[in-house]
């Protein structure tokens, strides 16, 4: 009789695999978390760049000094006017403008 046929593996060498890929994923997941909170604020900062250039293209376009209102009163007033006008795409999460152009923080970037 042949001896016993050593097929596939045992059990040891698949823990030992389970063990190294768990540790794997685990290095992976705590390297990745950060990226996320860096990307919001990031696109926080970019927002009130985005916003101080469309003000400062519609005074530069208009002639004005203030921004004229559009829509019910509730802090986006102003904003959607820069959206009529073309100059945004949507009113921002993050900040508030006035009608003198000036930006407010409605969600502090962190």
């Amino acid at each position: 009789m042949r001896g016993a046929a050593k097929d596939g593996f045992s059990l040891i060498e698949l823990l030992i695999v389970i063990v190294i890929l768990g540790i794997l994923a685990a290095v992976v997941v705590f390297s990745v978390s950060g990226i996320t909170d860096e990307g919001e604020d990031n696109a926080c900062m970019a927002g009130a760049r985005t916003l101080s250039v469309a003000i400062e293209s519609y005074f530069a376009r208009h002639g004005n000094d203030v921004i004229p209102a559009t829509g019910a009163v509730d802090g986006q007033e102003y904003e959607r006017t820069l959206v009529a006008d073309g100059l945004i795409r949507r009113t921002s999460e993050f900040w508030d403008v006035e009608a003198d152009g000036s930006l407010v923080s409605i969600q502090p970037c962190d």
